[in-house]
């Protein structure tokens, strides 16, 4: 089968296209023949070596989906023939990837595979980050940077959902147009101001109550700035690089910062398919929009990882075999 290898830690360009043996499943584990790829920052961040990637040659990707085509011994509740998405493979950047039955999701027959995987990893990210570290309700100030991202449009929509006031950041107004039409109330773009001082000001010196940032390094400082006492701030990514060491108190103050990662958020199965079933059933009835901002060959990994860093995209990047 043809996977996009890296054979060492580096940019874009370690990305080959290698011909591999196809795997096969073990005792609790499908595989499944790929449709569709999901590209995130976190693929990029284990080419880079930022997080560790295991043995190398590494397959790349994390998310995708398509079809069982082999289910391994003693595994119960996934058949051959089965539509699954999942978001915690070794290797999805691949024609057929092998990972624990446990892992996949069903896609229902009304969803789309693009759609599927759109909100296998960055819906359910979106889910968690804004229904259940700190519950958005109605009257609350949310601050989404990176908003007309994959992560960032679906998290727009979901506090909107739940009648949050949203103040998103962006780079470009054609991005902040995007943005807007997800429903952000306020759109700032960075690039042009500082955006700190524009939540406070719009929110007459009191700040968010929810900063959701996916930036890291160049957002993070500001983004506990933009928060109101007693307000939390959660990062979960580092796409400009991890923040610097900090003194809790002298920074915070009396506010609560957490680190998060999905993979904390679906700790077991059970929790796993509700988030799943969340994301799909609003998009199924027409609540939650999905946009797939492209759809290159596999063989163009590379391509997709410099658009990914490169901030020329908007909403979801995929790859197909």
């Amino acid at each position: 089968m043809k996977a996009i290898r890296f054979h060492r830690h580096g940019g874009p360009e370690v990305l080959r296209l290698d011909e591999i043996p196809a795997p096969e499943p073990g005792p609790g584990e499908v595989r499944v023949r790929v449709e569709t790829a999901g590209v995130n920052f976190i693929d990029t961040y284990l080419r880079a070596g930022l997080y560790a990637a295991g043995p190398l040659p590494a397959i790349a990707g994390k998310e995708g989906g398509g079809v069982v085509d082999a289910v391994g011994p003693g595994t119960d509740g996934v058949a051959e023939g089965d539509r699954v998405a999942f978001f915690g493979a070794a290797g999805s950047y691949a024609e057929a990837v092998v990972l624990p039955a446990a892992g996949v999701v069903p896609v229902p027959r009304e969803v789309g595979m693009r759609a599927a995987v759109t909100l296998t990893l960055q819906g359910m990210t979106a889910h968690y980050l804004t229904q259940t570290i700190r519950p958005v309700g109605a009257g609350d100030r949310v601050l989404i940077h990176a908003a007309a991202g994959g992560v960032g449009l679906l998290a727009v929509q979901m506090a909107k959902l739940f009648g949050a006031e949203v103040f998103g950041t962006c780079s470009t107004p054609h991005k902040a147009e995007l943005v807007r039409a997800a429903g952000a109330d306020h759109v700032i773009l960075y690039t042009e101001t500082d955006f700190a001082d524009e939540v406070l000001r719009r929110t007459g010196g009191d700040g968010v109550d929810l900063a959701i940032d996916g930036v890291g390094r160049a957002t993070f400082l500001d983004s506990v700035r933009a928060t109101r006492v007693r307000g939390h701030v959660v990062l979960f990514g580092q796409a400009s690089g991890e923040p610097d060491p900090i003194r809790p108190r002298a920074v915070l103050g009396s506010r609560t910062l957490t680190c998060a990662s999905l993979f904390d958020y679906v700790r077991d199965r059970e929790e796993l398919l509700a988030r799943a079933q969340a994301v799909f059933t609003w998009h199924r009835i027409g609540k939650l929009e999905v946009r797939v901002d492209r759809v290159l060959p596999l063989a163009e990994a590379a391509a997709a990882h410099r658009l990914l860093e490169g901030r020329q995209t908007t909403g979801k990047l995929l790859l197909e075999p």
